[in-house]
């Protein structure tokens, strides 16, 4: 037995640590449905000018990223694309929601799509705040 130095994983390696882990949460936790999802904004060209990716996890919708361009960014984008994601979610039976802003991030806009703090984590990144939301449907 070794224990190797902190390095970048390669690929082989990151395998056998997601089959081991996933193998014994779900001998804990049971089978859920897994998913990753995601829906972008293009324009006429097919250039990414906005987009949400999500994971569907143990009940929950998680939301990873959520991006708009600054040049359509107050024209409604950010909430069609978290209530397409939450639709989508909802479709599968999935009713609970999370996801992490940071203090200079979008706090305001998913407390203004009816999600709430449960969380805060000060200084991260550094100076700033990062928060925990969650939303819950009925």
């Amino acid at each position: 037995m070794k224990l190797t130095q902190p390095l970048r994983p390669d690929a082989r390696d990151l395998d056998a640590l997601r089959i081991g882990l996933s193998g014994y949460n779900q001998a804990i936790a049971g089978t859920h449905l897994r998913e990753q999802i995601a829906s972008f904004i293009k324009d006429e060209r097919g250039e990414v000018l906005g987009g949400i990716l999500a994971d569907i996890k143990w009940g929950w919708l998680h939301v990873d990223w959520l991006w708009i361009d600054e040049r359509i960014r107050k024209d409604g984008w950010g909430g069609r694309l978290l209530a397409t994601m939450e639709e989508y979610a909802q479709s599968k039976g999935i009713t609970r929601f999370h996801l992490e802003t940071t203090s200079f991030q979008a706090l305001l806009f998913y407390q203004k799509q009816g999600y709430t703090v449960f969380g805060e984590l000060p200084d991260m990144p550094p100076g700033h705040i990062t928060y925990f939301l969650k939303k819950l449907q009925d």
